[in-house]
């Protein structure tokens, strides 16, 4: 499928395809598996536009209940009511991020285990130690509620990761218990609230 068959969506900031989410069910006559909806991106922008998030799904919830769609309603709610942080507590943040060429996103720490899986262009992984880690298509970081940011090293050409945050157990390293850490912050980000 070429790029011009997923034209951008409202709100992206990028120049990469637009994303379609296809939410799966059960037909109740039938009890096969359906394509239940496809839910094109919604886009937020953040940091003068040079890093975009879509929020494909989230659960709010460990198992998650499927049952009379839950799952969905909840999901709807949570994005719907603009309280979701970079963690969803006690459930998953399942989102995607582009990042604008040479775009440094501040150094922060969530408290969740993250999958971070390079989709478009490379990334840098920043680690607070000053250690480096370049990631190419493919690569996938497991973000383990350490200190880090994201780099984009393309002077030319956006990148995009997919992202699914669970949020975690608190983490206590040599009996100092580690908290998120969003750094300056990122305005309309609000904090997690899953470290209390």
């Amino acid at each position: 499928m070429s790029s011009s068959d997923r034209p951008q969506q409202p709100g992206q900031v990028s120049n990469l395809p637009g994303v379609t989410a296809y939410l799966t069910g059960h037909d109740e006559s039938t009890g096969k598996a359906i394509v239940q909806s496809k839910r094109p991106g919604e886009w937020s922008s953040y940091d003068d536009k040079l890093m975009g998030f879509n929020v494909v799904y989230t659960t709010s919830q460990f198992p998650p209940s499927l049952n009379d769609n839950v799952d969905i309603t909840k999901h709807d709610n949570l994005t719907a009511s603009n309280k979701l942080g970079l963690v969803n507590p006690g459930g998953t943040v399942c989102r995607i991020v582009d990042f604008a060429p040479g775009f440094d996103c501040m150094m922060h720490r969530t408290q969740s285990l993250d999958y971070g899986v390079v989709l478009e262009g490379s990334i840098e992984l920043l680690l607070d130690s000053e250690q480096t880690q370049l990631m190419h298509r493919g690569d996938v970081a497991v973000q383990r509620a350490t200190m880090h940011a994201w780099r984009n090293p393309s002077k030319t050409e956006w990148a995009r990761m997919l992202f699914v945050l669970q949020d975690c157990q608190k983490l206590t390293l040599s009996g100092k218990e580690l908290k998120e850490d969003l750094g300056r912050g990122v305005a309309g980000l609000p904090p997690s609230g899953n470290d209390a």
